[in-house]
């Protein structure tokens, strides 16, 4: 079972015209959520296309329209693309304010390989298909409109909330860095690009998935050089880049970084453990008793699934090699893509790479600028929180905490220490997860529900 602490949200009473915002939203505004859906699909607002701006003053035209001041709005251009923040002032200017985080970019998709267009949006059989609808667009109208509801409402928040809208999520992550360099301080982050609810495949509620926290990407390179020559005269084997690259790669294949826990791992597999048959359900719950089970831990590493909860993994996922068929090659490359346990540095991870390979003439090189992160803190105020507003959006469901293997723009808040928490209001069927893949749809069922989440959480945690 989640190790839910005892203590309560320490929140200030809601007034009882404040407790009537969170009350279950009317049917029209989950249309509204919809039509704004539909409208944002149609922004093609892939990297390159140079409409995350239009798209982001559409979403300010919707936000005007739903009672906010123009100039409590701001568009930052960022290259080609930019953020958008609103600025809705709290009455106590001491508390530090919360940020919704979402991204307004999405990944490409090529209209060839769709069954519809994906920039045209289509509501067909219970679902809204087209690129973004569930990621990352679901979740900006969602709070979007939840936002202008709560304000026409007359709701006001004695804690600041801050919209914060990325550009480019799925590529460069750069308007996701400024953003949290210039709200550095505040009090908390709600991302509605992660965590979530899952359904069975015959509808029934099952979980909820609260991520507050994320490995580390990073990217290596290891390279060897020669002078090359004839093939005809192949030197020494050791001479040679690709056989020495060749050994390297069979080195990190063959090693495996130590087990590792935190608080937000040991609560997944807790809870996991319940759901899961057989030996690896066992091996969930002996790990979660005692991280230093090197069986349980063996158990687990051995599925793709959860390997990445257990411990650090490396693996090798480029490669080249040589110039010519006829030439002894001059040099040979390995890239290597790490996604690092919380807690461990980069730097970490190179000293041990650089062991593992056992070579002093490898070259090693850091691609990019990796951003490493602390998972966020399982307190009481924000379990409590979540866990109020996930009942009214599916009551009795379970809250587990989880630990992504991926990145979002959480990672760059918590890097400047701002708790973050994914906390996205669909709950789906695993099979009608399509996000970054063809026909990508989200359940139009799930709006009402994310709409009611929003309100609880915001009432919640913006009159604290």
């Amino acid at each position: 079972m989640v190790r839910i602490r005892k203590a309560l949200l320490a929140a200030a009473i809601l007034g009882s015209s404040q407790a009537a915002h969170a009350a279950a939203p009317a049917s029209d505004e989950a249309a509204r959520a919809l039509d704004l859906l539909k409208a944002s699909i149609g922004f093609q607002t892939v990297q390159g296309n140079h409409q995350v701006p239009v798209y982001a003053d559409y979403l300010k035209g919707a936000l005007v329209k739903g009672g906010f001041a123009a100039t409590d709005i701001v568009f930052t251009p960022i290259g080609e693309t930019g953020t958008l923040e609103l600025t809705w002032p709290g009455s106590d200017p001491a508390l530090k304010p919360i940020i919704i985080s979402d991204h307004m970019d999405v990944v490409a998709a090529d209209p060839k390989d769709w069954t519809r267009d994906p920039f045209k949006p289509v509501v067909e059989d219970g679902y809204i298909f087209g690129r973004g609808a569930i990621d990352d667009k679901f979740d900006v109208s969602v709070v979007i409109t939840a936002l202008t509801t709560l304000k026409q409402q007359g709701f006001k928040p004695r804690r600041t909330i801050i919209l914060a809208l990325s550009g480019d999520e799925e590529t460069d992550m750069h308007t996701a860095q400024a953003l949290a360099q210039k709200l550095k301080g505040a009090e908390i982050v709600l991302n509605g690009d992660g965590g979530g609810g899952t359904l069975s495949e015959d509808g029934k509620p099952l979980l909820y998935g609260l991520q507050a926290g994320e490995k580390t990407y990073a990217d290596f390179e290891i390279s060897f050089t020669s002078p090359g020559g004839h093939s005809s005269r192949p030197g020494p084997v050791k001479d040679n880049p690709i056989y020495r690259v060749a050994k390297a790669i069979d080195n990190i294949a063959a090693y495996q970084f130590p087990p590792q826990s935190n608080e937000l791992t040991i609560a997944y597999l807790g809870a996991m453990a319940k759901r899961t048959p057989g030996p690896v359900g066992e091996a969930m719950k002996r790990f979660a008793a005692d991280p230093r089970d090197a069986a349980a831990a063996a158990t687990l590493s051995a599925q793709p699934e959860y390997v990445g909860q257990v411990r650090t993994t490396c693996v090798a996922t480029m490669l080249s090699g040589g110039h010519a068929l006829n030439a002894l090659p001059q040099k040979a490359t390995v890239s290597v893509n790490c996604r690092i346990f919380p807690g461990v540095t980069v730097p970490d991870i190179e000293a041990t790479l650089k062991q593992v390979v056992a070579d002093p003439d490898a070259q090693f090189t850091v691609l990019g600028n990796p951003t490493a992160s602390d998972a966020s803190p399982l307190s009481p105020k924000i379990m409590a929180a979540v866990k109020k507003a996930v009942a009214a959006n599916q009551p009795g469901v379970e809250i587990v905490p989880s630990m992504s293997a991926g990145a979002s723009d959480s990672l760059y808040f918590r890097a400047v220490g701002i708790p973050s928490y994914g906390v996205s209001g669909a709950f789906m069927k695993p099979s009608d997860d399509f996000a970054h893949g063809l026909n990508e749809r989200s359940p139009v069922a799930a709006i009402p529900g994310a709409l009611r989440q929003w309100h609880s959480l915001l009432t919640t945690l913006a009159a604290e």
